[in-house]
């Protein structure tokens, strides 16, 4: 799956993944009082009105990207119909031969490990059958309980050609808290990076390994000192635009191959009608803006990556 992804960056020129991270606050009143007609101002309207809302941003903007990033708490608030909904994203934009990053952040240990890995990118046994529980193509995974956590993942992921993303160094402001601590002189993301460069080793595609790394664009300084620690990783970079990264801060983050990163923005696209910017498209339009927001996101990082 590490080659689809490398191939459709390459085919739409835009290193960029869509976050599909939908809140009621963003989703316009139409598509909201649609779903609460036919399904009530219920658990099952709020997915309604969820899937409704992505379906018509992917709709808007699949022939521009490689890949989108459903978050998967946007979609478990509303329970049971919230998780239907994911499922059905999921399935949409495999349909629109889309790949899919689902931001699940599991991390545990063993048996549980294993679980969370089939049910999200491997296959589970049920009598003489097996089926694919929510079959996202990769998914993001927290290293904070060892080797124990992750290679379960790894392990399911070699089965299925699929892969994950194991958090480094985040895009919060507080992540420095514990990511920053200095361990033997050196802050921990470094020594995390390490870990994940050294577990990519051993689940590698014809370039990159299938082990990526989520480094966040607000920290471009970190950034540039893990792309040298993990040449041949893939880097998830979260906090482009509606958290302040931009274009400009992100070069280091990629290759002189120009691959070896993808960047997500979330509201920054999804919700991009109510930004001043966009607001000329209207509510009703709320789609059109969110295409026009991935074009200027794939010219800002392009023109960056051109000017390096």
């Amino acid at each position: 799956m590490i080659q689809k992804l490398i191939e459709k960056i390459k085919k739409t020129n835009a290193p960029i993944v869509v976050g599909l991270d939908p809140m009621m606050k963003f989703i316009p009143e139409h598509i909201k009082q649609a779903a609460f007609h036919e399904q009530g101002e219920t658990l099952e309207g709020a997915a309604e009105a969820i899937w409704q809302y992505n379906k018509a941003i992917v709709d808007a903007t699949f022939d521009l990207i490689p890949a989108v990033k459903p978050q998967i708490a946007m979609y478990e608030q509303f329970g049971i119909p919230g998780l239907t909904a994911f499922k059905k994203t999921v399935d949409y934009c495999k349909e629109k031969d889309l790949v899919v990053i689902g931001d699940v952040k599991r991390g545990d240990i063993g048996s549980t490990s294993e679980a969370y890995a089939v049910g999200h990118i491997g296959k589970v046994q049920v009598g003489s059958q097996c089926y694919r529980g929510f079959d996202e193509d990769f998914v993001t995974v927290n290293p904070y309980l060892g080797s124990d956590g992750v290679k379960p993942f790894i392990a399911v992921g070699k089965e299925e050609k699929k892969g994950i993303f194991v958090l480094v160094k985040t895009s919060n402001p507080s992540s420095g808290e514990l990511q920053d601590r200095q361990i033997d002189g050196r802050p921990l993301y470094e020594i995390v990076g390490e870990q994940v460069a050294a577990w990519g080793a051993e689940h590698m595609g014809e370039d990159y390994s299938y082990v990526g790394a989520v480094v966040g664009a607000t920290y471009p300084e970190q950034g540039k000192i893990l792309r040298k620690i993990m040449p041949k990783t893939y880097i998830l970079v979260p906090g482009y635009g509606a958290q302040g990264g931009k274009g400009a801060d992100l070069v280091h983050f990629f290759n002189e191959d120009g691959l070896g990163a993808i960047v997500n923005s979330s509201r920054g696209i999804i919700a991009a009608y109510q930004q001043e910017k966009y607001a000329r498209f209207g509510e009703q339009n709320f789609a059109d803006a969110s295409r026009q927001a991935v074009v200027d996101m794939i010219e800002d990082i392009g023109g960056a990556l051109a000017a390096r």
